[in-house]
């Protein structure tokens, strides 16, 4: 099978893609209604309060990180999917049976946001880290991509589903099918084959075990540049439901359609990066810190553009880059992290990646609503570029990394003795010096 999709050869990862592109659709269609009503139904507008639904919704993340990392780390993932995706189905339908008896109020909207909060913080380490059971070790590179193509494929698809949706039977009824939309992953879990599950080991029962995973990342200095790096692109950079839904209306004067329909040019360009990120062998540092600047620089270019047409074709850039940040830094936690360790590294790195967010978004929100919906885009490209080249900058200081232009083949050299972590988790130092060719690698 080609090498982009060679996970799809396993029957329990091939089970499990599909139930959750299902599933994935319905969360986007969940995010662009709820974004919308409260926009348009439940405020005048206020990119404030739109803020503050999206930093409900991801502030779990902040609180409950650690104790969902040991979760992930300690318990049966199949069964503790079980629960956390039919709790999600539970709280969408109930959502729109809300909004379809015209109950709904705005403090509704804050109260479900956090709730569906609290179970995607469970849920989220838990997936992620599930994907270890269902291909080899040496595949878990390209299964981790992968995810992150359905996730995008989702979001291709999600945002237009909805925008038309919302136009056609009302926001309540793209609520409904959400919650429905779980029970596609509940049915790929059960008929999954046992036997072909790969054996991962469990953490131990005992205290401190939230102690351990913080001493663990402490010791990786590697892993703490990439997420500090991604947090902050994340947190300022990656409000697109919000910023799109701010530009589309108030900018541009544009109705819900349109507003689906740039959600879904981003996420072309989200794909794209997503299976490009599936091809390589090895994610690397470098792409995630050069993916962060380049991602910068279009978020600056898609604030200025003049027209609707021109700012949503900029989109593919920036989807392009925002992802092969993403896939590469996640892909690089995962298989450089201890498999007993596993659940609660990367329940801390979803702790900063969206844990953030709660901090971002009002912000984001505030500008997009007192200063311009255009600074609330070029705010987050700013940050995003100026954390990008901190980053490298760290990285030059701190492994001595020595950059070598030539004016023939290897154009540009990287020259370092390095402290790394091997997938035992034991730290080595290198005795000799590592020279990787960007000519030759991807």
């Amino acid at each position: 099978m080609n090498r982009t999709f060679a996970s799809l050869g396993y029957f329990n990862y091939r089970l499990w893609f599909a139930g959750a592109l299902v599933s994935n659709v319905g969360t986007w269609m969940h995010r662009i209604a709820q974004d919308w009503v409260v926009l348009t139904d439940l405020t005048d507008e206020s990119g404030t309060a739109v803020g503050i639904v999206t930093a409900l919704q991801f502030l779990p993340f902040l609180l409950l990180g650690p104790i969902a990392g040991v979760a992930a780390d300690r318990f049966r993932p199949r069964r503790l999917l079980m629960a956390t995706q039919g709790a999600a189905a539970v709280l969408g339908i109930a959502l729109g049976a809300l909004i379809m008896l015209g109950h709904i109020e705005l403090w509704h909207m804050y109260a479900f946001a956090f709730a569906l909060g609290v179970v995607s913080a469970f849920d989220q380490p838990v997936r992620q880290t599930f994907v270890s059971s269902l291909v080899p070790e040496d595949s878990l590179a390209n299964a981790v991509s992968l995810n992150s193509a359905s996730f995008n494929a989702a979001r291709l698809l999600g945002p237009a589903v909805a925008g038309f949706a919302v136009a056609a039977v009302g926001p309540g009824w793209v609520f409904v099918i959400n919650g429905l939309t779980f029970v596609a992953t509940m049915i790929a879990l059960v008929a999954m084959r046992m036997s072909e599950l790969q054996v991962v080991p469990r953490a131990p029962r005992g205290k401190g075990a939230v102690r351990e995973g913080f001493h663990y990342l402490r010791e990786r200095a590697d892993i703490i540049v990439i997420t500090v790096t991604v947090s902050i692109v994340a947190m300022l950079g990656l409000n697109f439901q919000m910023t799109s839904a701010l530009m589309a209306r108030v900018e541009f004067g544009r109705g819900p359609a349109d507003y689906g329909i740039v959600g879904s040019v981003l996420a072309i360009g989200s794909l794209t990066g997503a299976l490009v990120a599936a091809r390589r062998r090895r994610p690397r540092m470098r792409t995630v810190l050069a993916a962060a600047g380049a991602f910068g620089v279009t978020s600056c270019a898609m604030a200025a553009m003049p027209t609707f047409a021109t700012y949503t074709a900029t989109g593919m850039l920036v989807g392009f880059f925002a992802l092969t940040m993403l896939t590469s830094a996640n892909a690089y936690v995962q298989t450089t992290t201890a498999a007993q360790m596993r659940g609660r590294v990367m329940a801390l790195y979803s702790m900063m990646l969206m844990g953030t967010t709660p901090i971002g978004s009002p912000l984001i929100g505030w500008i997009g609503e007192n200063v311009s919906a255009r600074w609330a885009v070029g705010v987050g490209g700013i940050a995003s570029l100026a954390i990008a080249l901190v980053a490298f900058g760290w990285s030059l200081r701190y492994w001595n990394l020595e950059v070598t232009y030539h004016r023939s083949r290897p154009r540009l050299q990287f020259t370092y003795p390095s402290k790394i972590n091997n997938r035992d988790d034991a730290l080595l130092t290198l005795r000799a010096q590592h020279v990787e060719d960007v000519s030759s690698q991807p």
